[in-house]
């Protein structure tokens, strides 16, 4: 396993608590993090007239024919303890499940996040307005609670968020390919975000953050806790007694995993762990475990990243250089200009609206290369429809770089 310096993982520390989407790898050797002061927007010079208005607080609409149906389910898993909190009851995990829904099913709107989890978000970039925090939750995720899922069995996807970050700032992607016919369950692990929200009205903040901070952890701790998490998490969605009534849509044999950041690198982790996860993602996160000789076993798997001096081969995140060639089945290593770490999560919607420092690609486009290329990598590999996109170079999206294919 590679182990992160504690100069390091103060540096992830830093970046989770500072910015709105997730943080740096561990084993980057100069932190893209911002400072405090920074992140507030400057007061104008001129009158308020001439003073730009905010950009508008909303993810593009969905790309897939699908309407989207949506659910928040709360599993705990008694046969762990958590590594952060020793006394709780279990390892808690609260999961959103994005579904393509059956046309004639009706239902509300389903929230962004809870205030309480918006307010925490918030307050890591100094952002205390009550009404700023009730807009982010009820922003609009193109999806609706209480809704029947479309008739057929669908491809699983599991996501995992980056460190620090609630699972909510997935949720452009996972709305995305459920409406391209995916289940998809978004994953908060207990006590590794900025505020987790549980049924009975508790709010599980960032425990892990500060272990970080008082001394770092093990490399690989972190990991492999959210690859066990998706273990119990695929069990109680494909096992014998499903935790969800509609489980009977999933299709259990085929199963993908996604992660930004730390979240990316837990991917290949639960495909170790894990069999029955087909093919797995890593945006832009440094891996933290070594693979073994024999690799993830032949199934494939996408390295999708910044194009700049941390993720290129040769970068200064050298664990995608000695990662790549023990990926021995089907992979790709892409890069995409302009972006920054954020880029690959909801993170550059949040950055464009409340003036916080960003990557020069638009935020639209960022979303939208996002999803095209991990959409792409799913249809091939949990659908087995062919993908030109993954072939090479595209003419559509001429930001993205392929690497030693």
């Amino acid at each position: 396993m590679f182990t992160p310096t504690r100069a390091a993982a103060t540096a992830l520390l830093a970046c989770a608590l500072a910015l709105p989407a997730t943080v740096l790898p561990a084993h980057a050797a100069t932190p893209r993090a911002t400072s405090a002061s920074s992140l507030t927007a400057p007061r104008p010079a001129h009158a308020p007239a001439a003073v730009p208005a905010p950009a508008p607080l909303e993810l593009p609409a969905p790309t897939g024919e699908e309407r989207v149906g949506s659910t928040v389910l709360h599993l705990v898993d008694r046969s762990r303890t958590d590594p952060w909190v020793p006394t709780a009851d279990g390892r808690e995990l609260m999961v959103t499940l994005h579904y393509p829904a059956a046309r004639r099913s009706h239902g509300a709107p389903a929230p962004y996040a809870t205030e309480a989890e918006a307010r925490l978000l918030l307050a890591g970039v100094r952002v205390e307005d009550p009404a700023a925090a009730r807009a982010l939750a009820g922003m609009d995720t193109y999806s609706e609670t209480g809704v029947r899922p479309a008739p057929g069995r669908h491809p699983l996807v599991l996501l995992s968020p980056g460190f620090g970050v609630p699972r909510f700032t997935l949720t452009s992607l996972a709305a995305d390919l459920a409406s391209r016919g995916y289940v998809v369950a978004s994953v908060d692990h207990a006590y590794e975000t900025s505020g987790t929200s549980v049924p009975d009205g508790r709010i599980l903040t960032c425990v892990a953050c500060k272990a970080l901070d008082e001394g770092g952890v093990p490399g690989g701790v972190v990991t492999a806790a959210r690859a066990a998490d998706m273990r119990f998490l695929l069990d109680r969605l494909t096992g014998p007694r499903p935790a969800w009534k509609y489980a009977a849509a999933i299709d259990r044999s085929r199963v993908g995993m996604a992660g930004h950041s730390i979240g990316g690198a837990s991917a290949a982790t639960a495909m170790l762990l894990d069999r029955r996860i087909d093919a797995g993602v890593n945006m832009d996160g440094a891996f933290w475990d070594t693979l073994p000789a024999q690799g993830l076993g032949g199934r494939p798997f996408l390295m999708l990243g910044t194009d700049d001096d941390m993720h290129r081969p040769g970068g200064k995140d050298a664990t995608w250089d000695t990662t790549w060639p023990l990926l021995g089945g089907w992979k790709r290593w892409l890069t995409v200009s302009g972006t920054d770490h954020f880029s690959f999560s909801d993170g550059p919607v949040l950055q464009r609206h409340f003036g916080l420092p960003a990557g020069d690609i638009p935020a639209d486009r960022a979303i939208a290369v996002t999803r095209a290329y991990v959409g792409a990598f799913f249809g091939r590999h949990l659908r087995g429809v062919p993908q030109p996109l993954l072939a090479g170079p595209s003419p559509l999206h001429p930001e993205v770089r392929f690497h030693r294919p």
